[in-house]
């Protein structure tokens, strides 16, 4: 399984524009082969960043996702309304079962 952690932090006045593109874009992503998990999350803390977690099947199903055009649309609007380089960071996890 693939994990995906990023964030942005928009720019002040931004906030619902770059809110709107996220919420089609995990839209989106979720209806895509591979997806187990999309997200958008705003932090408490400082609520002009947000946070995105994302869950994939595999290196495929994410490499398919960044294909996209529409993900590739949605990278470039969301950095022009953000304050520096939105960050992403992948791992490759396995889950472990709790006892």
């Amino acid at each position: 399984m693939i994990i995906v952690l990023g964030n942005v932090t928009v720019q002040e006045g931004k906030l619902p524009q770059a809110l709107d593109l996220s919420r089609e874009h995990v839209a989106r992503s979720r209806a895509e082969p591979g997806c187990i998990t999309h997200a958008v999350y705003q932090d408490t803390q400082n609520p002009s960043r947000l946070v995105f977690v994302e869950q994939w099947q595999d290196q495929q199903a994410i490499e398919a996702h960044f294909k996209v055009p529409e993900s590739r649309a949605f990278a470039k609007a969301l950095t022009a309304l953000a304050v520096e380089r939105p960050d992403m960071t992948l791992f490759e996890a396995a889950a472990i079962e709790i006892r």
